[in-house]
């Protein structure tokens, strides 16, 4: 995004290696506690505790509605915070969110603590229930906190791509330091030889295990997030009187702010939250049924429920270092399509042909490579969305999530109604089930995805109020040409 000179306040490029990493340390919590809840929390009902197909789904779409509807919410309010005292209103907001996902996820990962064989499965989704709701409260208002501090901490095109990079490089660390220790849980089961090759209630304290080391883990990680990352005091006056102020990070010459009811009237506010919904989907629908894609269709041991994600995460962590020079090469709307090619050739290797051996090896690096270039790509477009209007960007944010979370509880709950096993036990016609469901969420949301990218490209993302545009890929500018032009537009940013 190109940005005015005269913006003294804008971090730009200066931001040190220290402060991006601690930054990138905050959300490692969340990105651990999502690893365990999409991958494992449908096996982890379904398999070890014995959940049918209606309960195990109506408890992980009721997690993503409470996900859905605290967001938005969040990120009106904590647009709206004041911050306590030097600390900042994002890290408040952050370090209260931190402290309800401590408190709740190890329950979620815990056998029923007051239930017995004979106890119905309602009363299990009762008991479950207030835990995920806590817990989710928690991952909401951690995440849009974290997301909203991007274009606050730097104003540049590419440096919020880098920023974005290294937030996703330690998303990849939490989830491989997730499967990394479910492998060596599952293989440590030495006094179980004749249980090891497929899930069942001997596994329940593996999961339990796994829930208390992972929360243990991000509470380091959340420490030295707040330690590190320094944020700065919001007025309460700028606060309170937002239509008769100026952004805090762009001293630019005076304009309307975009406010919460603002954003509402963009249309490309839109176009990017339908891009970021499609993405998320891709994303979080593959992790959750990979699992029984690999045990359920492909007949694997349940040893690589931890490698394969392992090896898609690798992946994807090597790709996130790439996407600056890409998206500095070619722009953001080719980087996403060239993730968007690799996902629909893993989708197109599953429905084609059934994976043996090391091919299987080979799919996940295509997943994890492809689901790490559309995931940081869009998150860097939604940052350039934002612009200077970082003052509310917590509401875009969890306006955004809210679409994402709905969408992927929803499909969830639709796809466990429609498994064609009518027992909990999985009959010969699911394993041609999850393989198509790998093949739908895969590469059937990827061509939606695509043609919400053909819009953006045709009609151009442009912000109408205060006459902030946004230009898209057809104004074939670089980014030295951007800035260029930015001397002349002062309130102009694009999206290549």
């Amino acid at each position: 995004m190109a940005e005015s000179p005269q913006s003294p306040a804008a971090p730009g490029p200066a931001l040190p290696l220290r402060a991006r990493l601690s930054f990138a340390c905050g959300h490692f919590l969340n990105d651990a506690c999502s690893a365990l809840w999409f991958t494992y929390l449908l096996p982890f009902l379904h398999a070890v505790l014995g959940y049918g197909h209606g309960a195990a789904g109506a408890l992980l779409l009721a997690g993503q509605a409470a996900d859905g509807l605290c967001t938005p919410l969040l990120g009106f309010e904590a647009d709206r915070a004041h911050g306590c005292g030097r600390y900042g209103r994002r890290k408040g907001w952050h370090l209260a969110g931190t402290t309800c996902v401590l408190v709740s996820f190890p329950f979620v990962f815990s056998p029923c603590l007051a239930c017995r064989e004979s106890t119905p499965q309602w009363a299990a989704f009762i008991y479950y229930l207030p835990f995920i709701v806590i817990f989710q409260f928690g991952w909401a208002a951690t995440q849009v906190s974290h997301l909203a501090l991007i274009p606050e901490l730097v104003s540049s095109d590419h440096g919020k791509v880098e920023l974005t990079a290294f937030r996703y490089a330690f998303t990849v660390m939490a989830n491989i330091t997730v499967y990394g220790l479910t492998w060596l849980l599952l293989n440590f089961q030495t006094d179980q030889p004749d249980h090891m090759e497929h899930l069942g209630p001997q596994d329940i304290p593996v999961f339990r295990n796994l829930a208390l080391i992972v929360v243990g883990l991000g509470a380091v990680f959340s420490l030295i997030f707040h330690l590190g990352t320094k944020e700065k005091p919001y007025p309460p006056r700028v606060l309170l009187e937002p239509e008769e102020s100026t952004p805090l990070l762009h001293k630019e010459p005076p304009g309307p702010l975009l406010l919460w009811k603002d954003w509402l009237l963009e249309p490309s506010f839109y176009q990017v939250a339908v891009l970021y919904m499609a993405t998320r989907l891709i994303v979080n629908l593959s992790q959750t049924y990979i699992a029984m894609y690999l045990t359920n269709s492909l007949l694997l041991s349940k040893k690589y429920i931890a490698t394969i994600p392992l090896v898609m995460y690798v992946s994807g962590f090597l790709s996130s270092f790439l996407m600056k020079p890409v998206n500095k090469w070619i722009g953001r709307n080719l980087t996403y399509f060239v993730g968007i090619l690799v996902v629909l050739a893993f989708a197109s290797w599953v429905a084609l042909a059934r994976p043996v051996g090391d091919e299987i090896y080979g799919l996940a690096v295509l997943l994890g490579a492809g689901s790490a270039t559309i995931l940081v790509t869009s998150l860097s477009m939604t940052a350039d969305l934002i612009g200077t209007n970082t003052h509310s960007s917590a509401f875009v944010y969890g306006a955004m999530s809210f679409t994402d979370k709905m969408a992927n509880g929803l499909a969830v709950m639709a796809i466990q109604n429609l498994h064609p096993c009518p027992t909990e036990l999985c009959c010969p016609a699911c394993v041609g089930f999850y393989r198509w469901v790998m093949v739908l969420v895969t590469g059937g949301i990827a061509v939606a995805a695509v043609a919400t990218l053909c819009c953006i490209m045709v009609w151009p993302i442009r912000i109408r109020s205060g006459a902030v545009g946004l230009q898209g890929l057809n104004s074939a500018r670089t980014p030295e040409s951007s800035t260029r032009s930015a001397e002349g537009e002062s309130r102009s940013s694009t999206i290549n």
